[in-house]
């Protein structure tokens, strides 16, 4: 009994728990590199394939436990989905916000600049007549907030995000928790 118990139990609950740490550091591993963490990536590194190696010699040395294999692909899936949970929730680096408007940009640039947000400002010609071209450059903490402004500003403006990996000088406001987080990011195309 206490073989069964810990073979077909115990055994896929710690080869999942495993696969969902690996994995995670992995994920978060792979975003620091993109950001240029030099001295963290190699202790990710280090932890996350030493957790590895222990699941799979477990699997290796259960290979007729076919629970164990679903532990280790269910393990797997989870960590990618906590592992971006985790890395949306640490919010690092820097990004660029593009606004589009044919709607006069001036409240939105002025509430942009009364929350701290560095603003540049571009009149252009788009598809169908002229536009006005917004760009600020945030820490990924703060985009909530500007994207709440943007809405609420103007509602239809176009915008894309796009990560930096390097940035220096610049004006970058004081993170405010009073905007709501969550389905402020909405996908597809808005009209201008």
């Amino acid at each position: 009994m206490d073989y069964w118990w810990f073979s077909y139990v115990i055994l896929p609950l710690l080869i999942f728990v495993a696969r969902i740490t690996d994995v995670t550091l992995g994920t978060i591993r792979i975003i620091l590199m993109s950001k240029g963490k030099k001295r963290i990536v190699p202790l990710l590194a280090f932890f996350e394939i030493l957790i590895w190696v222990l699941a799979i010699s477990r699997i290796f040395k259960n290979l007729t436990n076919p629970v164990c294999y679903l532990a280790y692909a269910a393990g797997f899936a989870t960590g990618t989905y906590v592992g971006m949970l985790v890395e949306e929730k640490l919010a690092i680096g820097t990004q660029l916000v593009r606004i589009i408007t044919k709607k006069s940009a001036g409240a939105l640039i002025q509430s942009l600049v009364d929350h701290g947000f560095g603003v540049t400002s571009v009149e252009a010609t788009g598809t169908q007549g002229p536009v006005n071209v917004i760009y600020s450059v945030t820490d990924r903490k703060n985009m909530f907030q500007l994207i709440e402004l943007i809405h609420r500003f103007n509602p239809n403006a176009f915008y894309s995000v796009e990560d930096i990996r390097h940035v220096e000088k610049g004006i970058f406001p004081t993170p405010v928790s009073s905007f709501p987080k969550p389905g402020l990011f909405r996908r597809g195309r808005k009209g201008k």
